[in-house]
């Protein structure tokens, strides 16, 4: 009997997740807002998978002969100072920078979530500890401090995502603590401690899900900051070097060339653009079906 009912509990239990997950995309693709968000984001996260394999041309090889030449069905984005084939140079350069982007807010996901569960759960002198180490991290503004830390560590692509994804961290620990707060004085945690389980388990199958949904909007968000600060780090020289195809670096080559050929820096100017615009609106529709207080939308009736 004990058995058919766990069944019955259970399959209950996919039932509700499944209306509510097939609600929740509901709700996200019935703003067009979202849908574009998420096609620029599918869109350029493609060009930059197969950016390699259908790039027309080596990013790296110079045609003098055919320099600074405007878009033309040969070159859909022109060429560069050095005769290189400026599309090709950006398919390469999103792989590179999604990349970065992708690492970086790994890093900081996992560090700042880490360091916000614990701070949150064991509260006392460690929650004081690590959240005024929050506090100094986040009273330098992040990208003046990443330009700092890249400065002294030299220009190289890996110092700068070293340096973002040091000054990155706190945001999530932050927003992680304030979460764990909150869901540790919910009934089904105390029930968990009444009943022996460790704390370990508690922070893992009871905390540790309900900080997920912010963590995600923050971490989709972060991603097109990333791109933005890795541009701006490589603009002034100190991310990646060239011949290297990163959009920072070839936007800072197009910039002595704006009058006679702008494509050479319009072009990896438009893609940071797009891909950050992409990200926030993805980022702002996940926020508003993923958000704990649209719970309550969700399950009314349409």
């Amino acid at each position: 009997m004990s058995g058919a009912l766990d069944t019955v509990v259970t399959g209950l239990r996919r039932r509700y997740r499944a209306v509510r997950t097939s609600r929740t995309l509901a709700a996200f693709f019935a703003n067009p807002l979202n849908v574009a968000g998420l096609a620029i984001v599918v869109t350029l996260s493609i060009a930059a998978v197969l950016g390699p394999v259908v790039a027309p041309y080596d990013p790296a090889s110079q045609d003098l002969a055919n320099r600074l030449q405007p878009p033309t069905l040969a070159h859909p984005m022109g060429t560069d100072q050095l005769g290189r084939d400026v599309f090709s140079r950006l398919l390469y350069g999103a792989r590179l920078s999604f990349g970065i982007a992708v690492a970086v807010t790994a890093i900081r996901l996992v560090l700042g979530t880490a360091i916000g569960l614990l701070a949150g759960y064991v509260g006392g002198w460690v929650d004081e500890f690590l959240m005024r180490l929050v506090d100094v991290q986040l009273a330098f503004p992040g990208l003046v401090l990443a330009l700092v830390v890249a400065g002294i560590l030299g220009p190289s692509l890996r110092n700068v995502m070293l340096a973002l994804a040091v000054v990155g961290w706190a945001s999530y620990a932050r927003l992680v603590r304030g979460s764990v707060l909150s869901t540790k004085e919910r009934e089904f945690v105390k029930a968990a401690k009444l009943m022996g389980v460790s704390r370990g388990r508690i922070a893992v199958r009871h905390l540790l899900p309900n900080v997920v949904g912010p963590v995600i909007v923050l971490a989709t968000m972060n991603l097109g900051t990333v791109i933005l600060g890795t541009a701006g780090l490589s603009f002034i020289g100190l991310g990646a070097q060239p011949p290297t195809p990163e959009w920072g670096t070839m936007l800072s080559a197009g910039r002595h060339h704006l009058r006679g050929a702008w494509w050479i820096a319009n072009a990896p100017g438009a893609a940071i653009m797009l891909t950050v615009f992409g990200f926030n609106l993805l980022g702002d529709g996940l926020r508003d079906v993923l958000d704990p207080n649209h719970d309550a939308t969700l399950e009314k009736p349409p």
